[in-house]
Formats: C-alpha cells, sequence, structure tokens
C-alpha cells in the first residue's frame, strides 16, 4: 500500500488537509490520535509518565494535564526528550499496527513531528501542509488562547519551515481562503491513486 506521511508546523491546517482525504477514501492514522489513546487514564504509558514527570501531571480522575506536561518540555529541551523517547517509540509501533489494518487505496499517516522524530521511513512520500510563520502564528492563537511567546516556543522545538519544506516530496499550500484547498487536494489525491494503482500493478 502506498504510504503517504502528511507533516507541517503548528497551525498549518493538517486536521483539516487529512479530513479532506479521508473524505476522498484515504486510510488515516493520525500520530496526535495515537498518542492520546496510548495515554488514556489506566493506561501503562501514564504510568511510565506519571513516574518520569510526577504524579501532579496526573488529575484526580487520573487524566494526564496535557498542558502542564507541554508547558514544562517547551521550556527545558532535556526534558523534552526525555518525553519524545517514551512516546515515539510506543507511537510508532501503534501506527504501524493500524496501518497494517486499512483497506484502502492508500495511507495518510498525520505526523506534526514527522522529521524531529525520524518517522519519515515509515511514508513512501511527504506531504508537507505550508504557510508563512505569521499565519501559522495567528490561527494557534486564535484557535487554543496561546500567547506569542509559547506559540514561538513550540515553533523552535519544530524543525524550519525551509528544512521541512525541502524534505517533502509534495508540498501543500495552505495560506489562501479555505475554499481554494480542495481544489488542490483533490489534485494530490488523484495523482495517490494513481501512484498507488502502479504499485499494485508491479
Amino acid at each position: 500500500m502506498l504510504v503517504v506521511a502528511l507533516t507541517g508546523g503548528i497551525g498549518s491546517g493538517k486536521s483539516t488537509v487529512a479530513e479532506h482525504f479521508a473524505a476522498r477514501g484515504a486510510g488515516v492514522v493520525d500520530a496526535d490520535l495515537v498518542s492520546h489513546a496510548l495515554t488514556a487514564p489506566g493506561s501503562p504509558l501514564l504510568d511510565d509518565i506519571a513516574h518520569l514527570f510526577g504524579r501532579e501531571l496526573i488529575d484526580a480522575s487520573g487524566t494526564l494535564d496535557r498542558t502542564a506536561l507541554r508547558e514544562r518540555v517547551f521550556r527545558d529541551p532535556s526534558e523534552r526528550a526525555r518525553l519524545e523517547a517514551l512516546l515515539h517509540p510506543r507511537i510508532e509501533s501503534a501506527m504501524r499496527e493500524a496501518l497494517a489494518r486499512l483497506n484502502t487505496p492508500y495511507a495518510m499517516l498525520v505526523v506534526p513531528l514527522l522529521f524531529e522524530a525520524g518517522m519519515e521511513h515509515l511514508a513512501d512520500r511527504v506531504l508537507v501542509v505550508d504557510l508563512p510563520e505569521s499565519e501559522q502564528i495567528a490561527r494557534v492563537a486564535q484557535r487554543s488562547g496561546l500567547s506569542r511567546d509559547q506559540i514561538e516556543r513550540i515553533m523552535a522545538a519544530q524543525i524550519g519551515r525551509v528544512e521541512r519544506c525541502a524534505r517533502a516530496q509534495d508540498l501543500l499550500d495552505n495560506s489562501g481562503p479555505p475554499e481554494a484547498l480542495a481544489p488542490r487536494i483533490e489534485q494530490l489525491h488523484q495523482a495517490y491513486l494513481e501512484l498507488a494503482r502502479l504499485r499494485r500493478s508491479h
């Protein structure tokens, strides 16, 4: 099966793009959703996080305080490295299992930290959703209420825009109005269907 990795900076519109592809029949595996499932109340991974970072990150209902954890790891690169070393192998394993269960023309892995986590080997192609950094900041501030400083810290922890785009096989410009997105996605979808067909015929 053809596997496309979808990535992009914070606020670039990855989830919206993934929904468009899913509506066209692509099988979508989202690393964020996998991560949430792996750290659900009562999960072994949640115990590991509490052991490493402190029980105060787990509230009375047994739920992970993601906001507090994010604040902590984006303040300290060594803490972020510890968390990623714990999470990334498990997320990758769960995504491989999810891929194996798919029966779709092609698959799309939505991985925000694709390059940072070294997960591009999971895919045949990389699609980067791109827009100017000023628009990223504006979109994230509008949807999340994070301060500009918090957003810029998160962006600083991610690979730079120029390098991210340079490492992609496909680029999707999401800087325009929402209605401009669908035709661009349809064009990529048709290209992926053809690549998947060629793969099956060999």
